[in-house]
């Protein structure tokens, strides 16, 4: 399994689950989640599978050998079965911040309580590499605001409400959804968890 230079060597599991750096053969199901689930992404059309591989090839692969990468790219496994995907990407690492990223299989996602476990999972392991093994300061989100049960999910982890962008992103023609921004420092994570940072 190949490494991120940054990150110390770490075993990043809680439960039945375990956070992996993002793995080569794991792209097409990404590229089937990410293509079924574009409302709630910030991309514009349907990738193709070979924009998908042109794009781990130019651009996801060559993060495991910078110093500081803009982004770290991880698969969420439940019981050694991938099920999801994110990171931290637009990092700052001056400022020791990242937006955290993440995306379900969409029959998981369409099951509240499992999407709600999986998130929180996610979320869990990813402060582990973001807080502990980074010791960044800050993790954000932007989520729109058609999506109440994932913000539940991330207040419920200890991210803050910090703003709301109104009418930020056109969803159809008429139709325009406000972008909610929640934040988390490195104490709201310990909290939301019952961890020592």
């Amino acid at each position: 399994m190949k490494t991120y230079r940054p990150l110390p060597p770490a075993d990043y599991r809680w439960h039945d689950y375990q956070l992996i750096p993002i793995r080569y053969e794991d792209r097409e199901p990404i590229r089937a989640w990410r293509n079924a689930q574009l409302e709630v992404l910030r991309q514009a059309e349907p990738l193709t599978e070979a924009a998908q591989d042109a794009y781990f090839q130019r651009v996801v692969l060559p993060l495991f050998e910078q110093e500081k990468p803009g982004q770290l790219l991880f698969s969420l496994l439940y019981q050694n079965e991938l099920i999801a995907y994110g990171g931290l990407v637009h990092i700052s690492w001056p400022d020791g911040r990242a937006e955290v990223s993440f995306l379900v299989d969409p029959s998981r996602a369409a099951n509240a309580p499992t999407y709600r476990q999986d998130f929180l999972a996610h979320l869990r392991l990813l402060g582990q590499v973001a807080f502990d093994g980074l010791k960044f300061n800050r993790l954000f989100t932007e989520t729109y605001d058609i999506r109440p049960a994932h913000v539940a999910i991330l207040e419920e982890a200890g991210f803050q409400l910090e703003g709301r962008l109104r009418q930020h992103v056109r969803l159809a023609p008429d139709t325009f959804a406000d972008s909610l921004m929640h934040g988390q420092l490195a104490a709201d994570y310990a909290t939301a968890f019952g961890t020592a940072l």
